[in-house]
């Protein structure tokens, strides 16, 4: 099959506690984003959204790479990259300066933006996301272009994402390490949220689950930008660790029953449902260990799989409802969570967390791409999907905003006189 015609190359690079995944996109004539080639590779360098070893990381992102270049046919240098470690924080800095109801102009924007861009605190962190959502007019009346619109008073809500240098600057090492280009570090809810979330869903007020293997993000969207955020350092790996340790079994193999016969929901026949837990030569899984208390003759029966299973999705939850309840997502049970991630992957996962949350439960799955492969379709893949999405809107953000060697400009009575006159001759 033949590659569509394109004329920007994005591409994306999640780099996962579980596995390390690569997206090859391009821009079509249409203005679509079609996807070229893709490629995945286990992560054995990464733990709980950190760099823990970084030559096997640097081996698993060159790799993922090249897999995803042979599919698309073409050599790429620049990349996006996500980040998921448990060190960010987000905040919201509002920015406002007085217009005395004249007609606002460029240069006013480009003051406030500065002034907003100054006014950043990072208390010994690493600005990561610094990108105006929202302009204000007169502190009330919110507007996407205030170019050419009068107001007594101008205002920006600026998002600010924060994280620990260190885990960047690892990161960043791990992936030039493979020869490439870091365009930009992309926090991962920002990313997820672009891939599964709606507009309007996001302006509404809605909150985002983000269940990856190391690392559980829970984020909360209003007003159409991210104003909470909080991870849990438990995540789907966690349930195949528990599976391994209950019945004495490797954690691939493990991983793989979660996979075919795990579900989050409990049904009568799980009790009369065996699982073979051998291996095909009638041994146990792990050499000199025997099988775990809840194995029978290397059997076990569904129902102890699954409540494995739920024993620890509970805990996952109890710590999410207690994250939204801190970012004050307590109003009426009409708002909407979305599960996402590897393992909102797993069977009857959207009604066990709308038991346990309270609230409707749908599972985010990426959106807005071109002939994405039907492998890359799932929850587990919406962070890269949201990458791709982001590294094509390239949306402006602060940090490149060059520093002025005046921020706030005073008017006086000549300027005020001038911008007076030009109003009369625009307007009338």
């Amino acid at each position: 099959m033949a590659q569509p015609k394109v004329d920007k190359l994005v591409t994306a690079i999640d780099i996962g506690s579980w596995k390390v995944s690569a997206l090859i996109a391009g821009r079509t004539e249409n203005g679509e984003l079609a996807i070229l080639g893709t490629g995945q590779r286990e992560s054995r360098g990464v733990r709980r959204g950190f760099i823990a070893d970084m030559e096997r990381t640097e081996l698993a992102v060159r790799e993922t790479v090249e897999q995803a270049e042979r599919v698309a046919g073409t050599n790429i240098e620049d990349v996006w990259v996500s980040f998921s470690g448990g060190s960010l924080v987000s905040d919201v800095v509002t920015v406002e300066r007085d217009m005395g109801g004249y007609r606002i102009e460029q240069p006013d924007i480009d003051d406030l933006l500065t002034t907003g861009q100054q006014g950043i605190d990072p208390d010994g962190r690493v600005v990561l996301h610094a990108q105006p959502t929202c302009f204000t007019i007169n502190g009330r009346v919110p507007v996407k272009k205030p170019l050419g619109m009068h107001a007594d008073l101008l205002g920006v809500d600026i998002h600010v994402v924060l994280a620990d240098g260190a885990p960047l600057a690892n990161l960043d090492l791990c992936v030039r390490g493979a020869y490439l280009n870091v365009n930009s570090i992309v926090a991962s809810p920002i990313a997820t949220g672009l891939a599964c979330l709606s507009e309007e869903e996001r302006d509404l007020g809605v909150a985002l689950v983000e269940l990856g293997a190391g690392v559980t993000n829970v984020s909360l969207y209003a007003g159409g930008m991210l104003v909470g955020l909080h991870s849990i350092p438990i995540g789907a790996s966690d349930i195949t660790d528990d599976i391994a340790s209950a019945f004495g079994i490797r954690r691939s193999q493990a991983e793989r029953i979660k996979c075919f016969y795990g579900s989050a929901m409990q049904n009568r026949r799980d009790f009369r449902d065996m699982i073979e837990i051998a291996t095909p030569h009638g041994d146990v899984a792990i050499p000199g260990q025997s099988a775990g208390p809840n194995a029978d003759g290397g059997k076990i029966t569904r129902a102890a799989l699954v409540a494995v299973i739920c024993e620890r999705l509970n805990q996952i939850m109890v710590e999410v409802n207690a994250a939204l309840a801190g970012m004050g997502f307590n109003t009426p049970t009409g708002r909407q969570v979305v599960l996402t991630g590897g393992g909102a992957e797993m069977k009857g996962i959207a009604d066990y967390a709308q038991a346990a949350l309270g609230r409707a439960v749908r599972i985010g799955r990426p959106r807005g791409l071109a002939a994405l492969p039907e492998a890359h379709s799932g929850p587990a893949f919406a962070t890269l999907a949201g990458l791709a999405l982001y590294g094509a809107s390239n949306p402006v953000d602060l940090r490149t905003i060059a520093p002025a060697p005046q921020t706030v400009h005073r008017i006086g009575a000549p300027a005020w006189w001038q911008r007076m006159v030009r109003a009369m001759k625009t307007n009338y």
